[in-house]
């Protein structure tokens, strides 16, 4: 079964912090508030913290004070956060019920030269909310699109899953329902990408009974409340996990679900067809190339073609005669 792997000991991690208001100044009044310095017209993408304030960056507190107003998935969770750092810039709400009623109300605040920053309710946006069309929208404008960086529930969970991460696949939220969610799956199933998950506490179980069931018995991690206090991540193989959750019960906070790519399993080949595609493809391109070119359309090893590609070629190089070239052999 997987092991739960806490990733600092009990009692050492920095506690989630309330950021001290900023210094009075020369341009900053009596309210504790910097004098409005509103930023240059287009629509910043903010970051902000998945759960712990202390990854709330400088830059990011100055772009939503700068900006003309906030456009957030909810309004109350924003304020909290805008309140933590004496932030008092207007919010507008912008989510998946109202986006095609505000969207063009925020593109023509922005035409007109106004500066809006674009929050989710946690981490980078963008990351499953409807922050997409609104960037889009602006694209098509030419409006300036900012990305103002900072934490994101998927990167974390990225680096902490001891899986690869030169190619990963973010597939955000599976769906609700079993035949949905398998249907989804098993499209997913022959990537050879690291795959990575939002999903509900409650579904937990449910979503990776399915995936064990769809993709195999691939090496997996379960990474719950990230950067919080009680972080967590369990590794294990699907299976492993799914039967942990089914009996533990639904965890509690945010999961980023991370699971490795489909195995590089070669496909049964006749060797014969493999030597009949090396030769007609070393008649035109180098051994080298040529043994590349015929293991990605057979899916078999590059090593393992390349080695059949030099005995063909040795074999073809004893029998030719003075005089006769053909294609470089590296």
């Amino acid at each position: 079964m997987g092991v739960a792997a806490p990733q600092r000991p009990a009692g050492t991690r920095p506690q989630p912090s309330v950021a001290a208001p900023p210094s009075k100044s020369s341009d900053t009044p009596d309210d504790g508030q910097p004098a409005e310095r509103h930023h240059g017209a287009g629509l910043y993408v903010v970051s902000t913290p998945i759960g712990n304030l202390e990854d709330m960056s400088a830059r990011a507190i100055t772009t939503l004070r700068g900006a003309h107003v906030i456009a957030c998935e909810d309004t109350r969770v924003t304020a909290v956060l805008l309140r933590r750092f004496g932030i008092v810039t207007p919010m507008t709400p912008y989510h998946d019920h109202n986006a095609a009623r505000v969207r063009p109300l925020l593109l023509r605040r922005l035409s007109a030269g106004e500066s809006v920053a674009l929050v989710s309710d946690a981490g980078t946006p963008l990351l499953s909310d409807p922050g997409f069309k609104l960037v889009e929208a602006c694209a098509e404008a030419g409006i300036p699109v900012i990305p103002i960086p900072g934490a994101s529930a998927m990167l974390a969970a990225l680096v902490t899953a001891a899986l690869p991460t030169d190619r990963v696949l973010f597939a955000g939220f599976l769906p609700a329902k079993s035949a949905a969610r398998r249907g989804e799956l098993a499209e997913l199933k022959s990537l050879r990408v690291t795959l990575v998950f939002y999903e509900s506490a409650q579904r937990l179980a449910d979503a990776l009974a399915d995936m064990a069931h769809i993709l195999g018995p691939r090496q997996a991690a379960v990474c719950r409340e990230l950067t919080k206090r009680y972080e967590e991540v369990r590794r294990g193989t699907l299976d492993q996990l799914a039967a942990h959750y089914a009996e533990a019960g639904a965890p509690k906070g945010e999961i980023v679900i991370v699971v490795g790519g489909a195995p590089d399993v070669a496909v049964a080949v006749n060797e014969a067809d493999v030597d009949a595609a090396l030769r007609r493809a070393m008649a035109t391109h180098s051994v080298r190339d040529a043994a590349a070119l015929v293991a990605a359309e057979m899916g078999q090893p590059k090593r393992v073609i390349y080695a059949r590609a030099i005995a063909l070629a040795r074999t073809r190089a004893e029998n030719t005669f003075p005089g006769d070239t053909g294609p470089e052999d590296t």
